[in-house]
């Protein structure tokens, strides 16, 4: 289930992914879900973040940006 997390002072996204997953490798669906936050490298606190549920089959060994299958030729 979805949720929110309200930021503390220094949280970045690979510390929000941490304490929230329990492995930084899955920041990628914390900017995902929080696309207009993208360029906030530091939180300063109160930042409303929403937490978005881990898919199941998620292929954490392959990096997010080699989601789309490309044929050699």
């Amino acid at each position: 289930m979805a949720s929110t997390y309200m930021t503390s002072q220094g949280d970045t996204w690979d510390l929000m992914a941490y304490d929230l997953y329990g492995d930084e490798k899955y920041m990628r669906y914390l900017i995902e879900a929080n696309w207009p936050l993208l360029d906030i490298l530091v939180f300063s606190s109160g930042t409303m973040v929403n937490v978005p549920d881990i898919p199941e089959e998620a292929d954490e060994d392959r990096p997010f940006w080699r989601d789309t299958d490309v044929e050699d030729e």
